[in-house]
């Protein structure tokens, strides 16, 4: 690893914040929140509403954090870790810095040799992958679609082309109107899980083809907040039919999934659903590469 080693100086936490149900706030996030001099909070009405439901004081503490000014305060957070106070970044909810701003201030703080530490906990990212039957490994966090209709399908062409699954947060406002272009771009067929409401008291979900589920009552009747986990595309790419090419393909896809940490026989499963193969094949096909 490279890179100068954090000096003496005071901490900038990554807290990670309940995505629906308070409670899921872990013992050491409060603490921590508890501890750190300032929090940052891209909604501070939101952020109030937490830290005054686990009595963890505010006055004076909280700041308002978000892409407009994260510049500005990336200064200011530095300055105040150098004179050793501990700053938290928290989102709305969730992990901070994947979908939210936080990027660009992480980067500043490595950069000035101060410390940054996460205190792991909720992920929409994570509980949706996890819960929807889609293979899990590998995986994009894609976030939000371009809300223009010709920047989305751009987008979604782009993706189209990724191996994987594919895990995107949806605007309930453009729910309809997403997943039809998802179905065009992506393929009618691809199977998908719709989630709604993730941990929360009306959590639900819906699993079907991305056609299927254009045609479902959440599309029609949107309630709540979305993200959507699309499997990853269940035909070989052109031309990979069979012999060579096949046992090439597999070779490939069965090297990724060890470097991911998958153990052999989650590697040969991972690799059969994929490619809609037997294990047997797959075995197979991997002696053949030989």
């Amino acid at each position: 690893m490279s890179g100068p080693a954090p000096r003496a100086g005071g901490t900038l936490w990554l807290v990670a914040t309940p995505i629906g149900t308070l409670a899921d706030l872990s013992p050491r996030a409060c603490e921590v929140l508890r501890r750190c001099g300032t929090v940052l909070a891209e909604d501070t009405r939101r952020a109030r509403k937490l830290l005054s439901h686990y009595e963890v004081p505010v006055a004076g503490r909280l700041r308002s954090f978000h892409e407009h000014n994260e510049e500005k305060m990336g200064e200011w957070v530095v300055g105040r870790l150098r004179d050793g106070d501990d700053v938290a970044l928290i989102s709305d909810a969730g992990t901070p810095v994947l979908s939210d701003p936080g990027f660009t201030l992480v980067r500043r703080v490595r950069g000035a040799g101060l410390a940054v530490l996460s205190v792991p906990g909720p992920s929409a990212f994570a509980a949706a992958l996890a819960a929807s039957g889609q293979p899990p490994l590998p995986a994009l966090l894609v976030g939000f679609l371009p809300p223009r209709p010709g920047a989305r399908r751009r987008r979604l062409e782009e993706l189209a082309r990724i191996d994987a699954t594919l895990v995107i947060l949806l605007s309930p406002h453009r729910l309809g109107r997403e997943l039809a272009d998802m179905s065009s771009v992506l393929g009618a067929t691809r199977s998908a899980s719709l989630m709604a409401e993730l941990s929360k008291r009306h959590e639900r979900s819906a699993t079907g083809s991305l056609e299927e589920l254009c045609c479902s009552p959440e599309a029609e009747n949107p309630r709540g907040e979305y993200v959507i986990v699309v499997g990853p595309p269940t035909s070989l790419p052109s031309g990979i039919e069979q012999g060579e090419e096949l046992a090439e393909r597999v070779q490939a896809l069965y090297q990724e999934a060890i470097d991911l940490g998958l153990e052999r026989s989650a590697a040969l499963r991972l690799v059969a659903d994929r490619l809609q193969l037997k294990r047997r094949e797959v075995f197979d096909a991997l002696r053949a590469d030989r």
